[in-house]
């Protein structure tokens, strides 16, 4: 009887460890969540937005120059 008392009570050892274990991980994966690396702050994406207003700006001007009637193309076009 006393080698199936202990392996009960290194089985019963064994659960609370894995189940402690889990619940600990759980916690901490819930306290600090890994960002994926396509996440941006707010001043980040602002900033991004910014420059990609420059750039268009820039390059409808450069259109302007180059095809004075780009946009009146662009909108027979998708009529």
């Amino acid at each position: 009887m006393d080698v199936f008392e202990f392996i009960i009570s290194i089985v019963a050892l064994v659960l609370i460890f894995v189940t402690l274990w889990i619940i600990l991980l759980r916690k901490r994966r819930n306290d600090s969540p890994i960002q994926p690396e396509g996440q941006y702050d707010l001043d980040e994406l602002s900033r991004m937005a910014e420059s990609m207003g420059d750039r268009i700006g820039t390059l409808e001007s450069i259109l302007d120059a180059e095809v004075p009637d780009w946009r009146e193309q662009l909108e027979r076009g998708s009529q």
